[in-house]
């Protein structure tokens, strides 16, 4: 597989925790080939990967999640919120992203390429989770029977997604809850809000979005093989050679992910041997 040498669009897909393929694969790459993109987009966990790449702490999302997974050792309590309506999946999640995009993070996010994070809003019917759990399960059957990263049955049933302005957050000082608000699977995930309005994952909209202006080669960087693929001009999927040893949810074992980044890193080995 050839890849663009310096594309000025990258997508960084949605996958829950198989993003940190991601993290091994584009890090391997830039060992030997920096990019330097105009304009990057994230979606659900892909979110967080972009925001760590730019901010360059991609390992230091790896070792964090990684630590907060050696205190868990069962995921019996998935669906369990506790008095503020979170569930423990969601607190651990939100720990994350909180400890690894600090000030810091978030300066470099602020100036760093152009930025967007999609994210979704389900149909007002006064019963969040369930009409997020709902549009969950037609994403599912979706991208099963489909089996592509770009979706519309949900949009069909009133879910509305669109890209927000991850510099803008970051400058604003809520770029934490932009990339919390980008990763909420119901009903594991309480829907928490975004402007006054209720969220959803971005993913079940579409698990690749394009930039907005979308101009120029784009290197999409999937974490699953799709059935079906679109084939544009100027556009290069790229996902992992094999299923991902960190499941979507699964936050008990450290050590799937880090053989999740070390299978990205393996996959970025061999188009680098390849060119």
């Amino acid at each position: 597989m050839n890849l663009p040498d310096n594309p000025p669009q990258i997508v960084f897909s949605g996958g829950g925790l198989r993003c940190f393929w991601q993290g091994g694969f584009i890090t391997r790459l830039e060992s030997e080939h920096r990019f330097a993109p105009e304009r990057v987009t994230g979606v659900s966990g892909g979110a967080l990967a972009g925001a760590a790449w730019i901010a360059g702490v991609e390992d230091t999302l790896l070792e964090t999640m990684c630590d907060a997974f050696e205190k868990r050792d069962h995921n019996l309590d998935l669906f369990s919120a506790d008095e503020d309506g979170i569930t423990s999946h969601q607190r651990i999640y939100c720990d994350v992203v909180q400890t690894v995009l600090n000030e810091a993070a978030c300066r470099q996010v602020a100036t760093g390429p152009a930025f967007q994070i999609q994210i979704a809003h389900p149909p007002s019917t006064g019963h969040p989770t369930l009409t997020g759990t709902a549009l969950a399960a037609t994403y599912e059957a979706e991208l099963h029977m489909v089996g592509s990263p770009h979706f519309n049955w949900a949009e069909k049933m009133g879910l509305r997604a669109h890209l927000v302005d991850a510099n803008r957050a970051a400058r604003d000082g809520c770029l934490v809850d932009l990339v919390n608000a980008a990763a909420v699977i119901p009903p594991v995930f309480e829907s928490p809000l975004w402007e006054d309005r209720r969220v959803v994952d971005g993913g079940m909209s579409d698990q690749a979005p394009m930039p907005d202006p979308d101009e120029g080669e784009t290197l999409v960087l999937l974490t699953r093989q799709y059935k079906k693929l679109p084939e544009v001009k100027g556009r290069t999927y790229v996902w992992p050679s094999e299923e991902t040893p960190a499941d979507k949810i699964d936050f008990t074992n450290p050590q799937k992910l880090r053989d999740t980044w070390a299978l990205g890193e393996r996959d970025a080995e061999a188009i680098l041997k390849g060119r």
